[in-house]
């Protein structure tokens, strides 16, 4: 253990690291770059942290970035039902679906600093996260853990990425929300061509539509039943390149079955919220999910990379492999 302690140390020291698999990572005080033949990719890990950055996935094919505030962000975890907690019941912003936290703060803004562990194995780069949770909600306990794993590989215009949550407390229908892919930041549609939502009966929604701002449960919201569970849970946008419409960013939850609530609505962005698990949850269970979140020509592309890893729900990373189970 000392020795992995001393080894990842070394790696952190170093402000140039050239991989195995021909990717490049280069380490600052608060950042991190991976960059392959394919993308940069920029990961904070001082200030807003977890996931990729804001404009940080650099598609080379295209010259496209996102137009968000990061990619597979972290946020708290969630329990159905209000209670007289600081969860803002404000009907633009969260829409009228109770709710009351668990455990925070939230990640993405609050944890200040994400201590990053980086494997360099043949053909990828993995870089994983770990955090605790702090602040417990109302009879609840703290000390549930995330931990984010983040893999990047030579010639693929995405990464796979995948969370853990092992939780202290025994919850029913215990839920956690991250931003997947990720927000959009727009003026009346100046920045993206359309969304696509691939569990929406007419998947493919204009800019127009997100003119005007408007609560997560008055459109395109996705509630789970277990009867009738999609095919694949997609979510993408189209941006725009020098006016004209570009690459797509997708998002793309490889187990469908473990999203509980979906959100796409505006509130002066496009708020790209996905709610997971939902189940019911004894102190010392773990649960999680996998994902490929990246740059695609168009869905057909999307559908049969999805499809070809379709049911996965974790990524286990070795001393010099990985593998999505």
């Amino acid at each position: 253990m000392k020795r992995c302690i001393l080894a990842i140390a070394f790696l952190l020291a170093m402000p140039h690291l050239a991989t195995a698999a021909d990717a490049e990572v280069r380490i600052e005080s608060d950042f991190i770059e991976v960059e392959t033949d394919a993308l940069l990719v920029k990961i904070k890990t001082k200030g807003y942290v977890s996931g990729t950055t804001a404009g940080g996935l650099l598609d080379k094919k295209t010259k496209a970035r996102d137009l968000g505030f990061g990619l597979h962000v972290m946020d708290f975890l969630l329990a159905p039902g209000w209670r007289e907690d600081e969860y803002m019941r404000d009907a633009k912003l969260h829409g009228d679906l109770p709710k009351h936290f668990v455990e925070g703060p939230q990640v993405c803004t609050k944890a200040k600093e994400l201590k990053p562990e980086i494997i360099r194995g043949k053909g990828f780069v993995a870089i994983k996260f770990h955090f605790t949770f702090t602040d417990p909600g109302k009879g609840y306990k703290a000390g549930s853990t995330w931990e984010q794993t983040l893999v990047f590989q030579p010639g693929l215009r995405y990464f796979l990425s995948a969370e853990k949550i092992t939780s202290v407390n025994s919850v029913d229908g215990l839920f956690y929300r991250i931003d997947m892919p990720g927000h959009i930041k727009h003026k009346n549609g100046d920045t993206f061509e359309q969304v696509y939502l691939s569990y929406l009966e007419k998947p493919y929604i204009s800019a127009s539509e997100f003119k005007d701002d408007f609560g997560p449960d008055a459109k395109f919201l996705y509630q789970r039943k277990d009867s009738k569970i999609p095919d694949r849970m997609i979510r993408a946008y189209q941006v725009k390149l020098d006016g004209k419409p570009g690459p797509w960013l997708a998002g793309m939850t490889l187990d469908p079955s473990i999203v509980c609530e979906a959100w796409c609505h505006q509130r002066s962005y496009i708020c790209f919220i996905e709610e997971l698990n939902r189940r019911a949850v004894k102190a010392g269970d773990s649960f999680g999910a996998a994902y490929v979140v990246g740059w695609f020509d168009d869905v057909k592309e999307m559908e049969k990379v999805y499809d070809s890893l379709k049911g996965k729900t974790k990524i286990i990373v070795g001393k010099d492999s990985f593998k999505l189970e």
